[in-house]
């Protein structure tokens, strides 16, 4: 039985989203009785999110499921400060034009979770620049700076681990959560919003927005947020082997999207279910409850369920068959990833290790030779123990292609150019 009487508490709860909230029967009640604004912040530190993100996305979209209205909010603003919050260093400052350019290739993402309109359940998508870069720095101070006390802000897990750890700590940086509160005030106002979430790293600067808030005059906002996640075996979310798991389809295709789910560990997929699902809860407790060489097939709904939400039906389901041909029948499947190599280079000849890292199946020739002496490397499904190796134009299949591998999950085709 669950302690929350409105459907999308109860929904987070049931699913594991919820870490805190500053009111829980104030906020519970809020739900319950009206239509509620929320919004989560996303700073454009790239040109696209990653699977780390998706839980904050996947709160947006249970958010407006159960008849609420989500804002994703665009940190143009935000993100020429960059957020410190248990960093260990600066970010990196970045241009407006970057910071433009990356908010218009991490919006294609959005649509595929929310619904955007102008109705009152319809999903807004706002940039904080509309109002910070505005702003006028002495009134700001006079207006918005004299509620904080520094005292407080140095209590804070986020600085204060930073300053034990005696790293710097700009005060652009220090700025960060005054900005954050300040969002939430300007929200409140501008479109009645009511709650900020987040993960629980943001805890302490969405709590500041709420005191902001009570200081300024606005109604009585409140905080949520979610579990920092990691994989069963400590490993961070969003975070593969070869690098980050984007969600933009020109950082990363969706077989490798699909691939990343599939390779789930046993003790995370009944939660990853029921956190990047849309499944009912009762078809995740029968899912949940298989054991065995059974589990496998339940990753594999599991990576074409998630998949589908991100890269429609569809490409989901093309790369579960992709998978299947080729891992299950041997067969050289079109939809496998690929990169093109100019002809004279085939022609020429490659060196093994270079081939993997140019593939991007290591990062250095050091890691390829690791790979080719433990038995992992394979031309054509053939294992290659020579790392002198040279691989060429003789290698192509009769399909025009070179298959080349790293153990049993990896797969791409090399197509001469």
């Amino acid at each position: 039985m669950s302690r929350f009487k409105s459907d999308f508490l109860r929904t987070l709860d049931e699913r594991g989203f919820i870490h805190q909230i500053s009111d829980e029967p104030g906020l519970d009640a809020l739900f319950a009785k009206e239509t509620v604004t929320a919004y989560i912040g996303f700073d454009p530190t790239a040109p696209s999110l990653h699977a780390g993100g998706l839980i904050q996305i996947m709160m947006l979209h249970w958010m407006q499921q159960t008849g609420h209205r989500p804002i994703s909010l665009m940190g143009g603003g935000t993100g020429m400060v960059g957020d410190p919050s248990f960093k260990d260093d600066a970010r990196q400052l970045m241009t407006v034009d970057t910071i433009e350019s990356n908010i218009a290739s991490i919006k294609r993402v959005f649509s595929n979770y929310l619904n955007y309109g102008e109705g009152p359940k319809d999903a807004l998508m706002i940039n904080n620049a509309d109002w910070l870069r505005s702003l006028n720095y002495l009134e700001f101070l006079r207006d918005v700076g004299r509620h904080f006390s520094v005292n407080r802000m140095l209590s804070f897990d986020s600085v204060k681990n930073r300053l034990d750890r005696e790293q710097s700590l700009s005060f652009l940086e220090f700025n960060y959560m005054i900005l954050q509160a300040y969002d939430f005030v300007e929200l409140s106002k501008r479109y009645d919003c009511r709650l900020q979430m987040g993960g629980s790293d943001q805890w302490g600067n969405i709590v500041n927005g709420i005191d902001l808030g009570h200081r300024m005059g606005t109604q009585q906002l409140f905080a949520l947020t979610s579990p920092l996640l990691t994989t069963a075996s400590g490993a961070k979310m969003g975070k593969s082997l070869s690098g980050a798991v984007w969600l933009n389809a020109d950082m990363l295709s969706a077989y490798d999207f699909w691939q990343y789910w599939r390779n789930t560990e046993d003790a995370d997929v009944s939660r990853f279910l029921k956190l990047y699902t849309t499944l009912p809860m009762d078809e995740i407790a029968r899912l949940s409850a298989l054991t065995g060489s059974e589990i496998n097939e339940v990753k594999k709904i599991l990576a074409t369920e998630v998949t589908a939400i991100l890269h429609g039906r569809e490409a989901a389901e093309q790369a579960a068959e992709t998978a299947r041909k080729t891992f299950e029948e041997g067969a050289l499947a079109d939809n496998l990833p690929s990169i093109d190599i100019p002809a004279a280079e085939l022609d020429a000849g490659l060196g093994l290790l270079t081939l993997v890292v140019r593939a991007g199946l290591a990062s250095s020739n050091g890691e390829a030779r690791r790979h080719v002496q433990g038995g992992a490397v394979r031309i054509n499904d053939k294992a290659i123990s020579d790392e002198r190796q040279v691989i060429g134009s003789a290698d192509l299949t009769a399909d025009g292609v070179i298959k080349l591998s790293l153990g049993k999950k990896k797969h791409l085709l090399i197509r001469p150019a």
